[in-house]
C-alpha cells in the first residue's frame, strides 16, 4: 500500500517572500544576494503604448502608479511558480518602454523565491489570502540615501534623460514617507537590509548569506 496516493508525501510548494520598498532602496540588490530565485515584478509593467497608463499633471506617464503595472498577470506568475514551480514571465526594458521577450523561470526546487519591486505590497492580501504568502517586507532606508541610490543606478543604465531622471528622483525624495505608508499599510513589514535578510532565511528555512 505505499505506493497508494494517499499515502503520499504531500508536494512541498514554494511560498514567496514580497520585496517592496521605494525605488532605489535596494531591493534587486539585496533580492541577489540572498541566494534564492528572483521574480523581477518591474518586468510586468505596461508597456510605454498603453492608452491605460497613468499620467501626471504635466502629461508625462506616472510610472510610480500601480496602475502603470499588470497586477493580475504578476498575481498569476506567482501562482504558477507557487503551484508548479515554474512560470513563463515578461522581460522588460525600461529604456525601450515596454516588453522585448520572455523567459521561463524555474524554481528547481527552491523552498521559496523573492518577487521585488515598487508594486510588491499591492498583491499582498492577495498572496495571503490563497496561501501563497512566506513574508512581505518593505525596504527603507533614509530619504537622501535613497535618491542617491536610486539616481546613480538610473543614469548607470540610462533608464530615462538626465532632466527627467532628476525630477522624478525630487518627486519620489518628496514622498517617500508616504510611499513607505502605504506599503506597510498593504501588510508589508517595515524594515532595513540586514532585518530583511533574516526574514528572507526565516521564510526560506535556510542559511543564507548575510547582508
Amino acid at each position: 500500500m505505499s505506493d497508494s496516493p494517499l499515502n503520499a508525501a504531500p508536494i512541498a510548494r514554494a511560498r514567496v517572500v514580497l520585496l517592496s520598498g521605494p525605488s532605489g532602496s535596494g531591493k534587486s540588490s539585496l533580492a541577489e544576494r540572498s541566494g534564492l530565485p528572483v521574480l523581477q515584478l518591474d518586468d510586468f509593467y505596461k508597456d510605454g503604448d498603453d492608452p491605460t497608463l497613468p499620467l501626471l499633471d504635466d502629461g508625462a506617464v506616472d510610472w510610480d502608479s500601480p496602475l502603470a503595472w499588470h497586477r493580475d498577470e504578476a498575481l498569476a506568475a506567482i501562482r504558477g511558480l507557487h503551484e508548479s514551480g515554474r512560470a513563463e514571465v515578461p522581460v522588460y526594458s525600461i529604456p525601450a518602454n515596454g516588453r522585448v521577450s520572455t523567459q521561463v523561470l524555474d524554481l528547481a526546487g527552491a523552498p521559496a523565491f523573492i518577487a521585488e519591486g515598487i508594486f510588491a505590497a499591492e498583491i499582498a492580501g492577495a498572496c495571503a489570502a490563497e496561501g501563497l504568502l512566506g513574508d512581505a517586507l518593505c525596504l527603507r532606508n533614509g530619504a537622501l540615501t535613497t535618491a542617491w541610490r536610486r539616481l546613480r543606478r538610473d543614469v548607470r543604465e540610462s533608464r530615462k534623460s538626465l532632466p527627467v531622471l532628476v525630477r522624478r528622483g525630487w518627486r519620489l525624495m518628496r514622498a517617500e514617507r508616504s510611499i513607505v505608508g502605504r506599503q506597510v499599510e498593504l501588510g508589508a513589514h517595515p524594515c532595513t537590509g540586514p532585518e530583511a535578510d533574516r526574514r528572507i532565511r526565516a521564510a526560506a528555512g535556510l542559511q543564507l548569506s548575510a547582508v
